[in-house]
């Protein structure tokens, strides 16, 4: 756990060092710039499952497996059909 600690504050000692006099342009930039590229990343691959994940690659895709076998299981008992002779409302 020390040395892992010891470790975080050393590269945070690093990063703030760049604050200040000690400022170092491409740095900071290249810092920035890595990061902005993770996050458009993550961004675009949230995107990406998510489209995925509605539309799927085919219509089977998008209706999960458990979905269906509920449906043929109503169907079968007759559960949640309006029922027609009058005697529940």
């Amino acid at each position: 756990m020390i040395p892992l600690l010891g470790t975080f504050l050393s590269i945070l000692s690093s990063i703030t060092g760049q604050l200040g006099p000690n400022y170092d342009p491409l740095f900071y930039d290249v810092m920035v710039y890595i990061f902005g590229t993770i996050m458009f990343t993550v961004f675009l691959l949230g995107i990406i499952a998510f489209w995925l994940r509605v539309h799927g690659w085919s219509y089977k895709d998008n209706r999960e497996r458990w979905v269906d076998e509920l449906d043929r299981h109503f169907e079968k008992e007759g559960i949640g059909l309006i029922p027609d002779n009058g005697k529940y409302w």
